[in-house]
């Protein structure tokens, strides 16, 4: 999802709105003479082939995929290579290089947290809102490929990756390869690392990109058309033409050069928006992981592709990228948002998954709440709704479905507002408080108590399977996670009072989420298990989080 600018006009990727074309309909600008023809300049499938001409040209790629899929197959790149004990990714949107250093070695990789999807790393154009600030969303417009970013130079990153690594931290990239940045109200456009270009010529002179590297000028109008989708213009970015040699080539380029700086691999944005045959060549490409990290010889690179698909009317499903890697799975978020807002009673969530029309679990990324749809579309949960947010994550933390990623925010009142920075634009870190939450207007929702405790509960009962559940037939829900761990959760109305079988070991547990063991102690709620397993469970309506959660390393 996107934000972009054009002259005086704001646009999001809800209004998909026409910015100022050279040429007129049906015709091709090619160069920065503004030169028009009436036919495209390259061999792409162009939107206005007869009938007969589509024929031939979907022929022709079906043969194509059955070459490419039988000659060079590329492998599924579905392991994102945790260092053993660590599980979940969680995004430190916005953070600077420097700071999740510091925080890989001083709370995520001690609380289990399995690795950092980061904010985009290359070079992006400078964007100034009316009131001087800059937006979160100008870190989608790259201007080039060059490690520098308002997070940080590429000394800084180089170090980053060092130190998360050896604290058993992986790191993910969010990279930007469908488009370069959209004309801009005033040209030449500058970028962080002082590169110009002039998107409006389609002149990225820092990569260096021009016009035959770009698909033509086309707005995405018609969303059941999936040429349309992948060939055009999303919200005005220019659409890099992914099936060119030299365009290919500059982004393995880069994608090799973030592997040899120990990467484990990228958030592909917009995925969508780009052939899959395309990304297999390129993906295809890629360096083995860099064993100087830490990485088995023969690792290939975890890929997260962005492909929004809301259900069966989409004309890009999910299912033609999953050959790739994983997919984000966006009816995820959509289901426990409903779930957890009391749309839907919770007692359904018992075969949640495939059945619903989800991923396979292999196959499927998972989020409760990202960067995008956090900003304002219905029904989403997010750190603004605290109680039944932390439910959500914590069902999603203790159910054995997919490859989960949480949120860490910074503060937001406004679609636009970019994350905490000084007068000059430089990102500010987050201070750490006593209690070890955040301030200085970052949420840090990682650093929640729930959250991490729920981390450590993944991790614990990585690879049980899911026994015992039980649910009251509406809105109180139990299950356990093999002999390792139990959850319990209460939406109701009313407190929740009830023996249920807990799969555990005899003994007095303390409830992780009111609180955490120390040494003999809980500092929280505590739970008798009997010898029989069994236990009384109760969670009162007005309770803060409305979940309790005991495991195998939280008996006293």
């Amino acid at each position: 999802m996107y934000h972009v600018m054009f002259s005086d006009k704001t646009i999001t990727s809800k209004t998909l709105l026409s910015h100022q074309l050279i040429c007129p309909a049906r015709s091709y600008k090619t160069d920065a003479t503004s030169t028009c023809w009436s036919s495209p300049p390259r061999n792409r499938v162009s939107l206005t082939l007869s009938n007969k001409m589509k024929t031939l040209v979907h022929l022709g790629v079906i043969l194509l995929l059955a070459v490419l899929l039988t000659s060079n197959p590329v492998v599924g790149q579905h392991d994102p290579h945790f260092v053993r004990g660590h599980s979940t990714i969680v995004h430190l949107f916005e953070w600077k290089w420097s700071d999740i250093a510091d925080e890989c070695e001083r709370f995520l990789g001690p609380k289990g947290y399995g690795g950092v999807q980061l904010s985009p790393v290359n070079e992006n154009i400078v964007i100034r809102l009316d009131d001087g600030s800059r937006p979160w969303w100008e870190r989608y417009q790259p201007i080039s490929y060059k490690l520098e970013t308002r997070s940080g130079s590429e000394a800084q990153f180089a170090e980053m990756s060092r130190r998360c690594n050896a604290a058993g931290v992986r790191l993910y990239v969010d990279i930007i390869i469908n488009h370069m940045g959209a004309t801009q109200p005033v040209e030449p456009a500058i970028g962080t690392g002082g590169s110009t270009a002039i998107p409006s010529d389609r002149q990225f002179p820092a990569v260096p990109f021009g016009w035959p590297d770009f698909n033509p000028p086309c707005d995405i109008n018609d969303w059941g058309n999936p040429i349309e989708i992948r060939n055009c213009e999303l919200v005005g970015l220019h659409d890099l033409n992914q099936g060119v040699p030299w365009v290919r080539d500059r982004i393995v380029d880069f994608l090799n050069h973030l592997i040899e700086l120990g990467v484990a691999g990228f958030r592909v944005d917009a995925a969508k928006h780009m052939w899959p045959a395309d990304l297999e060549v390129i993906f295809g490409r890629l360096n083995n992981l860099n064993t100087a990290y830490g990485f088995a010889p023969g690792s290939r690179a975890f890929l997260a592709q962005e492909v929004i698909d809301m259900g069966s009317h989409e004309a890009v499903r999910k299912f033609e990228y999953t050959h790739l890697g994983t997919v984000t799975e966006f009816m995820f978020s959509h289901y426990l948002g409903r779930a957890f807002s009391g749309n839907d009673a919770l007692r359904w969530l018992s075969n949640f998954g495939e059945d619903w029309g989800l991923l396979s679990s292999q196959d499927a990324f998972v989020f409760v709440d990202n960067h995008d749809n956090q900003r304002g579309h219905d029904g989403i949960l997010t750190y603004k709704e605290p109680k039944p947010y932390k439910m959500a994550t914590a069902f999603a933390a203790a159910y054995p479905f997919g490859q989960l990623r949480i949120m860490s925010s910074f503060a937001f009142t406004s679609f636009d507002q970019g994350p905490p920075a000084d007068a000059q634009g430089n990102l500010l870190s987050p201070i750490i408080n006593p209690d070890t939450t955040c301030g200085g207007g970052w949420v840090c929702e990682h650093r929640w108590r729930q959250m991490y405790s729920m981390i450590h509960f993944r991790n614990l009962a990585w690879g049980t399977p899911m026994l015992h559940w039980w649910d009251n037939g509406n809105n109180q829900i139990a299950f356990a996670r093999g002999n390792i761990g139990f959850v319990a959760f209460n939406l109701e109305p009313f407190d929740m009072n009830v023996i249920l079988q807990t799969g555990l070991p005899a003994g007095i547990y303390c409830d992780v989420i009111s609180g955490s063991r120390e040494g003999e102690t809980c500092t929280g709620l505590q739970v008798i298990v009997e010898p029989n397993g069994y236990a009384s469970i109760s969670i009162r309506a007005t309770a803060e989080d409305g979940v309790i959660a005991i495991h195998s390393e939280s008996r006293l």
